[in-house]
């Protein structure tokens, strides 16, 4: 492991006083065969006190730039971009739930301070200067076997720290990992304690999940993250309007999965990009069924409650919009008896999105049957953009042939511009070859007279 670390950080192994081990994930992807994915942040600690860890890193050029002495905590920096976070020794006691410890207790023992983590995988230790691995608690065994078990018995891993069990989906969903019996009992148990943790960890904790299979390649990386939540009770409590299809019926000339079912694998056929909107794309339905007994309006409802659930996470608001308006959409010419001239307004309308709305209804639709053949409603939508982009269609106003400079020139009043280009690109949605100079300034001065 050694030849794939930084320089500085060798060269702080082998001026300090005391060994200095890495530590976490970066270990144990390095066990998984994932050098590559090594980062530039390193977790380091060691039983030295913080005051000789600043010693030794200011002796090898590396920056401090923070120090706090109540976690034994040092973070450095050096000249290349690499950061890393070095930690004490140490044991951690928690107020129950809590993510921050109540008391921590400085230590010279590697196994007490293995204890204070999560899982024995993320508990193996790298020897920097003596270039070996110290493995207190039967980690790499873990790594190997792929199995998530606790540093401690679960009730007390998870009771000390409800991120915990958003971390424990995590990692399996990135790693291809499973949890033990006992981890995931005592995650079940527990599961509450999410209601603890901060609105911002929960969401980044479940965006990473949404992305997990970009970090390794593992397949279906986030729908078997999601079903970790599921089984352990956690997505009840995060998302609870989406939970709430469990076991709700669909029409099955249609569908083979009820509503929840169907949403998880809506993220399993969606790409990246699009995945909260896949998640949440039918999260009407459930609210719908109880009020009404039906399924009819569940876009409009689902982008209400999307919107509520992404603020309720402090989700960015580009990311709210982005997904609220997905999921007002995905229904569009759901029977393919759209009009032409209709699909064309609607393309128009939402063109930013219209990469994201094909990605959208081609994962809904491949959800309901677990069908992967082309969607025949994206086939007919795509079919039609290849008409308009060749008969070149106006997507935009900045994309007409005339601007409000042309129609201000001709005696159009400025407070009647904008509504009179809108006009005309919406006859140019219809008819791309419209949208020619000549053309256009000829209607321009058609609406120029009946203000004169």
């Amino acid at each position: 492991m050694r030849k794939f670390l930084p320089e500085n950080l060798i060269k702080m192994a082998d001026v300090c006083q005391h060994s200095l081990y890495i530590v976490g994930g970066s270990v144990r992807d390095f066990l998984l065969g994932y050098p590559a994915s090594l980062s530039t942040d390193w977790d380091i600690c060691s039983p030295a006190p913080e005051d000789i860890m600043i010693a030794a890193a200011e002796r090898c050029g590396v920056t401090v730039a923070s120090v706090f002495r109540n976690t034994g905590t040092v973070k450095l920096k050096d000249k290349e971009g690499a950061a890393y976070e070095f930690t004490r020794f140490r044991s951690d006691k928690y107020v129950r739930g809590l993510h921050t410890p109540a008391e921590i207790t400085f230590t010279d023992s590697m196994e007490v301070d293995a204890r204070r983590r999560d899982f024995c995988a993320n508990a193996v230790y790298y020897d920097i200067k003596n270039d070996a691995f110290c493995d207190p608690l039967g980690g790499m065994p873990d790594i190997s076997a792929k199995i998530l078990r606790t540093v401690a018995p679960a009730k007390k891993v998870f009771g000390e720290d409800g991120l915990r069990l958003m971390r424990l989906a995590r990692f399996a969903a990135e790693l291809g990992f499973s949890p033990d019996g006992e981890c995931l009992e005592g995650a079940k148990r527990h599961a509450a304690l999410i209601r603890d943790i901060a609105p911002e960890r929960v969401f980044s904790e479940l965006n990473a999940i949404l992305n997990a299979d970009l970090k390794h390649g593992v397949k279906d990386a986030p729908e078997r993250g999601l079903r970790i939540l599921s089984d352990t009770g956690v997505l009840d409590e995060i998302l609870p309007e989406l939970t709430l299809g469990r076991g709700m019926p669909q029409p099955k000339a249609f569908h083979s999965h009820d509503v929840f079912e169907h949403s998880i694998r809506c993220v399993r056929y969606a790409p990246p990009e699009i995945r909260f909107a896949a998640l949440l794309h039918d999260v009407g339905k459930p609210y719908c069924m109880l009020r009404d007994g039906n399924y009819y309006r569940h876009p409009e409802e689902g982008a209400r409650i999307a919107k509520e659930i992404l603020s309720r996470l402090k989700a960015s608001n580009k990311l709210i919009i982005k997904t609220q308006n997905l999921v007002a959409l995905h229904m569009r010419d759901y029977n393919y008896l759209m009009r032409e001239s209709k699909v064309r307004r609607d393309i128009v309308e939402n063109y930013p999105l219209i990469e994201d709305l094909f990605s959208l209804k081609q994962a809904d639709y491949s959800a309901c049957k677990d069908d992967l053949s082309p969607a025949p409603v994206v086939g007919k939508w795509k079919n039609i953009l290849t008409a308009m982009r060749s008969e070149g269609v106006p997507f935009s106003l900045k994309e007409l042939n005339v601007n409000g400079a042309d129609a201000e020139s001709l005696g159009i009043p400025r407070e009647e511009i904008g509504k009179t280009l809108c006009k005309l690109l919406e006859e140019c949605t219809l008819d791309g070859t419209l949208n020619t100079r000549d053309l256009l300034l000829k209607r321009l001065k058609k609406q120029a007279k009946k203000y004169t």
